[in-house]
C-alpha cells in the first residue's frame, strides 16, 4: 500500500495522474477525521491533502477567504475569531460520535457538505463556497467561481464539490465567504414537550419576527435535566437579544426557561455534533425530512432514541446495529414525507452491506453516473465511497 503525501498543488496533479495511467484507485482524504463515513472500500493507496494547508488570502473587510484545503479548521477559526468573524455555517467535527481525533481540515468539511444548527437560516456549505481550485481524475487542474458572487457565472461547480466526498475531485485550494461572529447567544427552552408539540412551538417561534439561528428538540434522555425539552437560539449583539428575547417569551410563553451565552454555545455545540449519542453504542442515520415530518421518523422505530435540529427537519436516530439497521423501515418513513436517509455511523461490516446515502433511481442515478464520469472517467478517486458501482 502506498500513502501519497504531497507538499504542493502541483505535486498533487502529478499523483493523480500518475494514478490516472495505471488505472490505479486512489483513496481521497484529508485529515481522515470523517473517514468512517461513506461506504467501506478496499482501495489500497491513501491520497491525502494534509500538507497542502495554510491561508492564501484573508481579506476582513470583503468577508472572503480563500484556504489550501488541508488547512485545519482550528486554524482557520482562530484567524477569523481574531477579527470577530466566523464560518456561518458552524461546520462540526464529529470527533466523538465517529471515534475520530486530530485536525479537522476545510477540505474535509467542504467534500461532506456538512453543517450544524445555523444551516436553516445561514445556508448549508455549499452555499458559503465562493470558488475553488481542484485535480480531477485526470490529473488536470481545474478551478471554478471567484472571489465574490458576482463572479460566479455559467454552472456553479463549487455547490457540486459540496458533498461529492471527493469522487469528483480533489480540493486543492477553496474560497470561502465569512461573517460577523454574534456578539451575544442566548437559548429559550420548554420543557416537558413531546416531539409533536416541541415541532409545533419550534416552527411558530421560526415563523415569527424573532429571527432565530437555531431551533432542536431533545428527549428526556438527551436532554440532560431528566426531561424533554424544545430550544430555541437567538444570536446578535446584547440589545436585540434580550429584545427579541422578550418578545419571543411573550408571544409563546412556554418558552420559559432561559440559557445564557456559555450555556448557550456548548448546548449548541453539542446537537451539531451529535455528542448526545456518540457514547451510545448503535448505528446513527441522519435523515433529511420536512420539518414537520420530523415526529413522524422517530416514531416509525420503536425503541430507537433520536433527537431533532433544523426545527425538526435534521433527525439524529440510534438504532441497535442489528439486521439492516432499521434502513428498510426509515427508508419508507422517509419516503412517504419526502427526503433522504444517510447510515452516518455503523460498522464496516454494514456500511459494506447496507446502502449509506439515499439510493439513486432512474434519471438521477443516470445524472450522477454522467457527472461522476465528466470529472472521473476512469474513476480511480474514491470509487464506490458514495455509491458501490461508481
Amino acid at each position: 500500500m502506498a500513502r501519497f503525501l504531497p507538499q504542493c498543488v502541483a505535486e498533487l496533479a502529478e499523483i493523480v495522474a500518475a494514478a490516472a495511467d495505471e488505472q490505479s484507485p486512489l483513496a481521497v482524504c484529508g485529515s481522515e477525521t470523517k473517514r468512517n463515513i461513506g461506504r467501506t472500500c478496499a482501495i489500497a493507496d491513501v491520497l491525502s491533502t494534509a500538507a497542502i494547508r495554510g491561508i492564501k488570502l484573508y481579506e476582513p473587510e470583503e468577508l472572503v477567504l480563500t484556504v489550501y484545503s488541508g488547512t485545519p479548521l482550528g486554524e482557520i477559526e482562530a484567524a477569523l475569531a481574531q477579527r470577530d468573524q466566523h464560518l456561518a455555517f458552524e461546520p462540526p467535527r464529529f470527533h466523538r460520535l465517529l471515534g475520530t481525533e486530530g485536525p479537522t481540515s476545510i477540505g474535509g468539511v467542504v467534500a461532506t457538505g456538512l453543517s450544524g444548527p445555523r444551516r436553516m437560516t445561514a445556508g448549508a456549505v455549499r452555499d458559503h463556497v465562493l470558488g475553488f481550485q481542484a485535480v480531477n481524475g485526470r490529473g488536470e487542474l481545474i478551478k471554478a467561481g471567484g472571489r465574490v458572487v458576482k463572479n460566479v457565472t455559467g454552472y456553479d461547480l463549487s455547490k457540486l464539490m459540496a458533498g461529492s466526498f471527493g469522487t469528483l475531485a480533489v480540493l486543492s485550494e477553496i474560497t470561502l465567504k465569512v461573517l460577523p461572529r454574534p456578539a451575544r447567544v442566548q437559548t429559550l427552552v420548554a420543557q416537558g414537550v413531546g416531539a409533536r408539540e416541541g415541532v409545533s412551538l419550534l416552527s411558530r417561534a421560526l415563523g415569527g419576527p424573532f429571527v432565530a439561528s437555531g431551533a432542536a428538540w431533545l428527549p428526556p434522555q438527551l436532554a440532560g435535566n431528566g426531561d424533554s425539552l424544545a430550544a430555541i437560539r437567538l444570536e446578535g449583539t446584547a440589545e436585540s437579544v434580550a429584545a427579541r428575547g422578550l418578545a419571543l417569551r411573550t408571544a409563546l410563553s412556554a418558552f420559559s426557561g432561559t440559557l445564557d451565552h456559555d450555556e448557550s454555545c456548548a448546548l449548541w455545540q453539542s446537537v451539531g455534533e451529535v455528542e448526545g449519542l456518540a457514547d451510545m453504542a448503535g448505528a446513527v442515520w441522519r435523515i433529511s425530512v420536512p420539518p414537520m415530518s420530523g415526529p413522524d421518523i422517530l416514531e416509525a422505530v420503536p425503541g430507537a432514541t433520536g433527537f431533532l435540529d433544523w426545527g425538526g427537519g435534521l433527525v439524529w436516530l440510534l438504532v441497535p446495529e442489528t439486521g439492516d439497521c432499521a434502513a428498510e423501515r426509515i427508508r419508507a418513513a422517509v419516503a412517504k414525507v419526502g427526503g433522504h436517509a444517510t447510515l452516518f455511523r455503523a460498522s464496516a461490516e454494514m456500511r459494506r452491506t447496507i446502502p449509506v446515502f439515499q439510493p439513486l433511481e432512474g434519471p438521477l442515478a443516470a445524472l450522477t453516473r454522467r457527472v461522476k464520469e465528466s470529472f472521473d472517467p476512469l474513476h480511480i478517486l474514491n470509487p464506490g465511497r458514495m455509491y458501490p458501482d461508481f
